[in-house]
């Protein structure tokens, strides 16, 4: 059955075109549904981020769920790893995660989380997305065995408490200056007070959200301003987070951006060091680039490449051992403390990096020199481009002329119309040529 609703990281789409109160409801109904597994009371938590429609979705999610019996836990704005915590710690059946990650504040998303914080499988999916399409009426509660919901308070402490006791208790911030970027998304409160209470000189920036300014010109997909405000302020280092927290970019004191692919490599070094990686190795996905794989090949550390999502590289971490994987837009994913990326429990990894070695964060995060990448999109109305003779050609040739100096991945979009071309290499100039000439034989083909 090919999935309608679900996509590589929930449900996703513009808010009141795709994700209308009426499926919000109806997700509700489903997974409510779905996961009514014994004869105890069952219960679901909901947290959000800080879009306006969030209000909307939350309501009907709400009434969804209560109508099939589920009684409903509102933590309100939370980052999506707290909500993963929180699902798991409060013994709920179900967690929702209401948002749209790093999109602006037009889209909006439901993330669902099984009773252990991890995300649903493909196939449970498909039992909602199945139920999605069905009538349920009969199925739905009766008078007297209707949910209830409340909002929940003091969650906030909790996720605090849980962020802090992911390093050791010695281990302060004490003496750095740390510039925080919220995204003005669900992380606003929670993340500064967490790092002031381990000691460090915070100063907060996109913590005024207003319904509409969630990601724009800010967070980890826009670090401009954090860069700008770390050179400014003269911090030590410079945190981005996303609208849901679940990614995070860095910057170093001199304004420069440190991507996921810098902080899996501190992280996996540091952990071999210390003995903290329970397998020689870590999991990527095809994007993390090629100068990763080989700085780690000289720290002896293996690497698993995985598709694109943060889902995949879990996925792979839970079924072969690992603890460290994640991906170069600084999805982070530590499974001895989380189900799923947590931007900040990563960053805070990458503050103790700092702290032992006492180096400023130019030198902590610049492990390995970066190999030329060049990544084109090619946009198409219809039809299979890739399977175009033309496209197959310049391909194979492409491949030809890397000749194992580099790398050449050509994919589809999950979420749009769109072809990804990427090269990596030694040789930037070999690279460019390699990636335009299937470019332009991806257009021909999307013309034809």
């Amino acid at each position: 059955m090919s999935r309608k609703y679900f996509g590589t990281d929930g449900i996703r789409g513009r808010a009141n075109g795709l994700i209308t109160p009426e499926l919000a409801l109806k997700v509700g109904q489903a997974a409510g549904l779905v996961f009514q597994r014994g004869e105890h009371r069952h219960r679901v938590v909901i947290g959000k981020d800080t879009r306006l429609s969030g209000y909307m979705i939350e309501y009907a999610m709400v009434a969804g769920f209560t109508s099939v019996g589920m009684d409903v836990l509102l933590l309100g704005p939370m980052p999506t790893p707290a909500v993963a915590m929180l699902t798991k710690s409060m013994r709920a059946d179900l967690g929702v995660m209401i948002s749209a990650s790093h999109n602006l504040f037009e889209d909006n998303g439901i993330k669902l989380f099984g009773p252990q914080g991890f995300k649903l499988s493909d196939d449970v999916e498909k039992q909602i997305e199945q139920l999605l399409d069905e009538p349920i009426d009969r199925r739905l509660a009766q008078s007297a065995s209707l949910g209830r919901a409340r909002r929940i308070d003091g969650v906030h402490d909790r996720y605090i408490e849980f962020a802090k006791r992911t390093l050791p208790r010695e281990l302060s911030l004490d003496g750095l200056r740390v510039v925080i970027d919220c995204a003005h998304g669900a992380a606003y409160k929670v993340v500064p007070e967490a790092l002031w209470e381990l000691g460090a000189d915070v100063i907060a920036i996109g913590v005024e959200p207003d319904g509409f300014n969630i990601n724009k010109e800010c967070g980890s997909t826009s670090p401009e301003a954090l860069a700008k405000k770390v050179r400014e302020m003269r911090a030590d280092i410079g945190i981005a987070l996303d609208g849901d927290a679940d990614r995070v970019i860095l910057v170093d004191e001199r304004g420069h951006v440190v991507d996921g692919d810098q902080l899996l490599a501190v992280i996996a070094q540091s952990w071999k060091e210390d003995g903290r990686l329970s397998k020689p190795g870590i999991v990527a996905t095809v994007m993390s680039n090629l100068g990763l794989e080989r700085f780690l090949e000289g720290q002896g550390i293996g690497m698993v490449r995985t598709p694109v999502g943060d889902r995949y590289v879990l996925e792979q971490m839970l079924k072969q051992g690992y603890n460290l994987g994640g991906e170069p837009s600084g999805h982070i994913i530590l499974s001895d403390y989380a189900t799923t990326g947590d931007g900040f429990v990563a960053a805070l990894q990458v503050l103790a990096v700092v702290q032992k070695l006492r180096r400023p964060v130019s030198e902590v995060c610049r492990r390995f020199d970066p190999l030329p990448q060049i990544l084109k999109n090619v946009r198409y109305r219809s039809g299979k481009p890739l399977d175009h003779a033309e496209v197959k050609s310049a391909i194979m040739d492409g491949e030809n002329r890397l000749n194992g100096h580099g790398r050449l991945l050509v994919r589809s979009s999950g979420t749009e119309p769109v072809i990804r071309v990427m090269g990596e290499g030694d040789d930037r100039i070999l690279v460019e040529d390699v990636v335009d000439q299937i470019v332009t034989a991806l257009g021909h083909a999307a013309a034809a």
